[in-house]
């Protein structure tokens, strides 16, 4: 794995507290309860408990609103784009201009291989024969050592998004990555998020205004009809609803 920047160096606090911290911040926040925190109310209390160095968030180029409600309390914050080689030119259209137009740092995120040297060890189209395994090097892996320098990571993960997000908290201790996972926009709708991008006028990829309300890579992403799921356009006709990420 590697990335064009470094992830800033930080002394980590121990497993034990920093799970302790999701824990607090879970009940400090109200999730899941009918005085759960706004966005920026979340935003704020990792401001406060972790402060920018300790910090990243992880944002797939649909649109910039989650870097930038971030940004907002935690400006220069380090923003992780899994640059897997199979994107949409729009999305990295998109990456470009969050770097030019926020205050953030943009980490591009690479597998081990780039996509000739995966197909030379398993043969083209892995996507395809084995799209778990696929999503498992080219985004999985590299997101978990990308994370192993920071302390919490931000996430625009949405409950409205699929069945198996329903009952997303807005604080979590992430077992597999071992740090705490903040979700500040789990109660958001899709117009929720647009109206947000709206109102402070941050990039949004060209391909949502096209019937792709969620995006992944190219060749597993199709757009999505009417009244379907908003992640329907996700590895359609497959069993697999989710790259992993957020298992």
């Amino acid at each position: 794995m590697t990335v064009s920047l470094a992830p800033r160096a930080t002394v980590r606090r121990s497993r034990d507290e920093l799970r302790a911290l999701a824990e607090q911040g879970n009940i400090e926040l109200g999730s899941l309860t009918d005085h759960e925190a706004s966005p920026a109310e979340v935003v704020a209390w990792v401001a406060e408990h972790f402060g920018v160095d300790a910090a990243a968030v992880a944002c797939s180029m649909a649109d910039a609103a989650l870097p930038h409600l971030v940004a907002e309390q935690l400006p220069g914050v380090d923003v992780l784009f899994l640059d897997t080689g199979y994107h949409f030119a729009e999305t990295r259209f998109t990456r470009d201009e969050v770097e030019r137009v926020l205050d953030v740092r943009i980490v591009d995120v690479l597998p081990e291989q780039t996509v000739a040297e995966q197909d030379a060890e398993f043969g083209e189209k892995l996507f395809a024969r084995d799209p778990g395994l696929c999503c498992a090097r080219r985004k999985v892996a590299p997101l978990q050592d990308a994370l192993s320098g920071y302390e919490v990571w931000f996430t625009g993960v949405r409950r409205e998004e699929a069945p198996t997000r329903a009952n997303t908290p807005l604080v979590t201790w992430d077992e597999r990555n071992d740090l705490v996972k903040v979700n500040p926009v789990a109660a958001w709708t899709f117009d929720d998020l647009l109206d947000y991008a709206g109102a402070h006028q941050v990039p949004v990829n060209l391909l949502v205004s096209n019937g792709y309300p969620s995006i992944g890579c190219e060749p597993c992403t199709q757009p999505v009809a009417p009244g379907e799921d908003p992640r329907a356009g996700r590895w359609a006709g497959l069993s697999k609803t989710e790259c992993g990420l957020h298992l």
